[in-house]
């Protein structure tokens, strides 16, 4: 068992024990979603620890979103509850990156391309398979295409 997989079934118990059920819902919630990517596919097999970690974006995304739907829909109960699970799962990814930090990432990606000879918007592809490695989900896809655009047209 992978280090992250068996590190959130050690915390899912010590939250049943402590009887904590917000952290013990969202915790068997992304064990779930592990088990199910598992299981997904033709055959069954043990995810990498990155594999794992990309499960719980993918989950700490969707709680983010249900979070701002429910607040533009005024429910604030429910938007506080993805909220809180959104930041549970926080906790198991690796620390976003700051807009300056990915700004300065993303420039230099763009130096990159364009010593290869990418020049303007239609740069985008090459300069996001050079930054993409380097952020490796510490930012989410939609904000480094975001500062990609803005570094390629000004």
């Amino acid at each position: 068992m992978t280090t992250l997989k068996s590190r959130l079934r050690d915390d899912l118990t010590a939250a049943m024990k402590a009887r904590d059920e917000l952290r013990s819902a969202t915790l068997r919630m992304a064990l779930t979603a592990v088990t199910n990517e598992e299981v997904a596919g033709k055959s069954a097999r043990e995810l990498s620890d990155d594999e794992v970690q990309k499960v719980l974006a993918r989950e700490a995304k969707k709680r983010r979103e249900a979070s701002e739907a429910f607040a533009d829909a005024g429910r604030g109960e429910q938007a506080e509850r993805e909220q809180a699970e959104h930041d549970v799962l926080a906790d198991y990814l690796p620390k976003q990156l700051t807009d300056a930090e990915l700004d300065a990432l993303v420039a230099e990606a763009v130096a990159e391309a364009k010593a290869g000879g990418a020049e303007g918007p239609k740069a985008m592809g090459a300069v996001m398979k050079i930054v993409n490695p380097k952020v490796a989900g510490r930012a989410e896809g939609g904000r480094v295409a975001t500062a990609v655009k803005k570094h390629l047209a000004g």
